[in-house]
């Protein structure tokens, strides 16, 4: 294997686990609501401001501006799906769908007002910086710092939906809202916790794309969202499992196209990922690990 080739994989490797994240978190709610918070993106957008202009420039370690952000995502994803979904639960889905989108534009003109539309930049300690020549690709400690926490954090999740009681009502509520409220199980505590821990996620993975590319702007997450988004769907949306399968490979893909096609084609990397989509619900409607299930009323 070539240099070139074993770097793009490194890159695409780490753009995978930042998808994934973000992913995650839209499997989980989905799994439990039924419904496509497209505000999600924009949770990942203020993590990484509230890192970086807040936690990183007060010069706090990493341990903790990591934890800072992971408190703000769920704190705001809360506070989102209790002022903003809960009183819709019982709506159609539709009415969730446009408010989630409502909520994403209202957030990103927010941030344009306070922030401004201009990009910052952001300068990461040197030691994130420093280089590591492996078989010929450079790999910065960045890039290893952001795999080996998507994988602890994606870990740490799957123990806490398998292993512990509140994540057990979790794949409970999923199952079904109403067995699981008729069985004593606090959905609305379990909904706001899904939530929660979705938005942690988002935060880390708006933290981690800031430090990898350099620069943020209120705008930054509607994109990396949206693809987080065909991600989860590509893995089968409702499937936490699937949901990290689809970050990778969509990472991966889109990456590649880039890295591999002739350079006139790397202007089409956004077309491609929308197309591997269609591609792939074309032949596998549910996704690469989804199930049929039906529409709950």
């Amino acid at each position: 294997m070539s240099a070139y080739v074993l770097q793009q994989l490194v890159n695409g490797l780490v753009l995978g686990s930042m998808y994934a994240l973000v992913a995650v978190g839209f499997s989980m709610i989905y799994s439990i609501v039924r419904l496509i918070n497209f505000a999600h993106g924009d949770v990942a957008m203020i993590g990484a401001f509230s890192a970086f202009l807040v936690f990183a420039t007060a010069g706090l370690p990493i341990w903790v501006v990591v934890p800072a952000t992971l408190a703000v995502g769920a704190a705001v994803a809360a506070v989102i799906e209790f002022l903003v979904f809960r009183p819709q639960r019982q709506a159609p889905q539709v009415n969730g769908f446009i408010t989630s989108l409502g909520v994403s534009i209202l957030i990103q003109n927010v941030g344009v007002l306070l922030l401004s539309a201009q990009p910052r930049s952001v300068r990461l300690p040197d030691m994130f910086r420093v280089n590591h020549d492996i078989f010929g690709a450079r790999i910065s400690t960045l890039d290893v710092m952001i795999v080996a926490v998507t994988l602890i954090a994606l870990l740490v999740l799957t123990l806490f939906v398998r292993r512990t009681r509140l994540g057990i009502a979790m794949r409970a509520t999923a199952e079904n809202v109403s067995a699981a409220q008729l069985m004593g199980i606090p959905v609305n505590r379990v909904i706001t916790t899904a939530f929660a821990v979705g938005g942690a996620l988002a935060g880390l993975a708006g933290l981690m794309w800031g430090g990898r590319y350099g620069q943020i702007d209120p705008l930054m997450g509607f994109i990396p969202g949206l693809k987080a988004f065909v991600a989860a769907v590509i893995g089968g949306v409702g499937s936490l499992s699937g949901a990290v399968l689809g970050g990778y490979l969509l990472g991966m893909a889109e990456i590649l196209v880039v890295g591999l096609l002739p350079s006139e084609y790397g202007s089409y990397r956004d077309a491609f990922v929308f197309g591997l989509l269609i591609l792939i619900l074309l032949v596998m409607p549910n996704g690469l690990l989804g199930k049929a299930t039906e529409e709950r009323a």
